[in-house]
């Protein structure tokens, strides 16, 4: 599949940002913010505003290609049946760390991947109060502007750090938490995909472990972190696409820290 151009999409997302997202920050009303499924769960004007002008500019970067927008398929689940089909998806997450964003806290970011088959061939996160923005395009490497990004080089578990965002909601990993916690240096979590899956492929942090998998939150940063040099997959030994729902995802920076966190999290690492 013929790619559209990088760098037109990058301006896209930080136009979009710099219109949209910086001028309303900490300027929301109560008006400006609802909840979706519950309170952990906001969507706020910005998030509508935004994806309204990626799904139509990125529509017309590239005609024919469907959209999988986190709004959209929030209001509509059959969106999501975009993503079964072979011609190209952008999947997009406008503002990802609402809940952030809808606080105050200044992490928060746009998230753009371009997903064919199932397979993420580009993707991109940007990160507008830092003003940088993290591209990989398959097999093509990850960067930030002109630099290139690495991953973090493999370390004993005590001294590796690790990103989980998800896992705070659900009580049923509590005992897969608790021996990370015990084992590795430090467990934390920014609250925005986007910004952890930045720091992953810059080498800011080791581990991350997603158990919402949610294409527009993981798509595009699994590609990022991959074209940096990171090994990612399924706690089952599966690989992870855009059409994965379900399960644990591990990001490590190779294949045998992956293991070593896989033993640990399931409670079979040997004694």
């Amino acid at each position: 599949m013929e790619l559209p151009d990088i760098d037109k999409v990058t301006a896209i997302m930080e136009q979009v940002a710099t219109e949209e997202m910086l001028p309303r920050f900490r300027r929301l009303g109560p008006d400006d913010i609802s909840q979706k499924t519950g309170p952990t769960d906001l969507v706020t004007v910005v998030d509508h505003a935004c994806e309204r002008r990626l799904t139509a500019a990125l529509s017309d970067l590239l005609p024919g290609s469907a959209v999988v927008g986190e709004e959209a398929a929030s209001a509509d689940s059959g969106v999501m049946n975009n993503l079964s089909g072979d011609r190209p998806v952008w999947v997009v997450d406008p503002l990802d760390g609402t809940r952030n964003y809808a606080r105050g806290i200044d992490r928060f970011a746009c998230i753009v991947a371009l997903v064919r088959g199932g397979e993420t061939v580009a993707g991109w996160i940007h990160d507008p109060v830092r003003g940088v923005t993290g591209v990989a395009e398959k097999g093509e490497g990850a960067f930030i502007g002109g630099r290139r990004l690495r991953v973090a080089e493999s370390a004993p578990l005590e001294e590796m750090t690790a990103i989980a965002t998800v896992w705070q909601f659900a009580k049923s990993l509590r005992g897969s938490v608790d021996r990370l916690r015990a084992r590795l240096s430090a467990i934390y979590n920014e609250g925005c995909a986007g910004v952890e899956y930045l720091q992953l492929a810059d080498g800011k942090a080791h581990i991350g472990i997603a158990t919402k998998l949610k294409p527009w939150d993981h798509a595009a940063g699994v590609l990022l972190h991959r074209e940096a040099g990171g090994f990612s997959g399924m706690i089952d030994g599966g690989d992870y696409g855009a059409r994965v729902r379900e399960g644990v995802l591990i990001t490590a920076p190779d294949a045998d820290s992956w293991e070593k966190i896989r033993l640990l999290w399931t409670g079979k690492e040997a004694a």
